[in-house]
């Protein structure tokens, strides 16, 4: 394999350790954010944008508002309204559904075997042994 360099034991062992590292990081920050939203919520307000210097540090909470409608009810209020146009219809097929039918010789697999998308991804772990 070229682009492809030797694999060590002490590779091995620092990807563990930066991972274990990472975990920990990952779980401080978590409850680190927790105190400033707490704190923010005290004394700026739910949900409210708030900032604070200390020591040379700035310290920003950004709010971001999300909107979206709620499927099954709006479809049915649309539906209501006679705004048909307004609802958005998908044809997916149904794994589940074609594969059964396959099983049970409805469908033969060649009909569709071109219609078929395999896609692969790599993980990587490493375990203290």
């Amino acid at each position: 394999m070229s682009g492809a360099s030797l694999i060590t034991a002490e590779m091995i062992a620092r990807y563990y350790d930066l991972n274990k590292l990472k975990k920990e990081i990952d779980s401080e920050m978590s409850q680190l954010k927790k105190q400033f939203h707490a704190y923010f919520d005290e004394q700026v307000g739910v949900n409210t944008k708030g900032e604070i210097t200390n020591n040379g540090f700035k310290l920003q909470r950004q709010i971001r508002k999300v909107e979206k409608f709620v499927d099954d009810l709006t479809v049915t209020r649309l539906e209501e309204l006679n705004m048909d146009e307004l609802i958005y219809v998908e044809k997916k097929p149904d794994d589940e559904k074609i594969n059964a039918a396959i099983s049970l010789g409805l469908l033969n697999e060649e009909d569709i075997s071109d219609c078929r998308m395999s896609s692969f991804s790599g993980a990587i772990s490493v375990k203290e042994v």
